[in-house]
């Protein structure tokens, strides 16, 4: 059976020689897993590009009862990005939100809503201009609320994270102290408040840090978020 869906590039992997297994959160399908043949070729012919993290894709797609693998009958880009591929802060920041969002979001079945977010997040970020450094804190905030653990506070973030059995084990862990001093920061990006509220690289990083482990109080065997390393280098300053 052939659906016609928008979907979400999430991740691919290669796949015999020419070809990659993607991972895409679709709109009618939720999360699938398709082989895509021949996208590798080398020279003007390669599509590769256009399952690049949170490329957003047109797609008619096979369907299978067994569920499992399946194959992409026809697909094109729906919203071509402006900016991202041309910024490293920007590209940096949507290859961390794209692994995190395949980690979080896994479910087989169709949520409009969440879709849209998402959908919606991406070309929005495609367009700023500037003072864009903490959009992947409102993101992950926004998405925590599509996931059923949204907060209601700053507070609320800093208390679980502080007096977790993982933070009170860990000695390399901020103090409670130190994280409580940043609740405000997550009461304004919680209102979406200006987007130069945060003063600088340091504290980013550390809310990052912060709402990483919140992240992972929530969702089970979230696991080591390899981009984050990127993130971190790039959004420095």
């Amino acid at each position: 059976m052939l659906v016609k869906t928008r979907g979400i590039v999430l991740n691919h992997i290669k796949y015999r020689e020419t070809s990659v297994i993607a991972r895409v959160y679709t709109e009618a399908l939720g999360v699938q897993s398709y082989i895509v043949n021949g996208v590798r070729k080398k020279g003007p012919g390669s599509r590769v590009a256009l399952f690049q993290p949170f490329t957003l894709l047109e797609m008619v797609v096979y369907t299978s009862p067994r569920g499992g693998l399946t194959r992409i009958s026809e697909f094109k880009v729906t919203q071509p990005f402006f900016s991202i591929p041309f910024d490293i802060r920007k590209s940096s920041i949507l290859l961390f939100l794209s692994e995190m969002v395949s980690r979080t979001v896994k479910e087989e079945e169709e949520n409009p809503v969440l879709f849209h977010f998402l959908y919606n997040a991406i070309i929005f970020f495609d367009a700023q201009e500037r003072d864009f450094e903490n959009f992947h804190l409102v993101f992950l905030l926004q998405l925590s609320y599509h996931l059923g653990f949204g907060p209601g506070s700053g507070a609320e973030i800093v208390e679980q994270v502080a007096f977790s059995a993982n933070a009170q084990s860990a000695t390399s862990a901020p103090t409670v102290l130190a994280m409580q001093a940043h609740e405000r920061y997550f009461d304004l990006l919680l209102g979406e408040s200006a987007p130069g509220l945060i003063p600088n690289g340091r504290v980013r990083r550390e809310l990052l840090d912060i709402l990483i482990r919140y992240y992972q109080l929530h969702v089970d065997k979230l696991g080591e978020v390899k981009s984050l390393a990127i993130l971190s280098e790039v959004l420095a300053e």
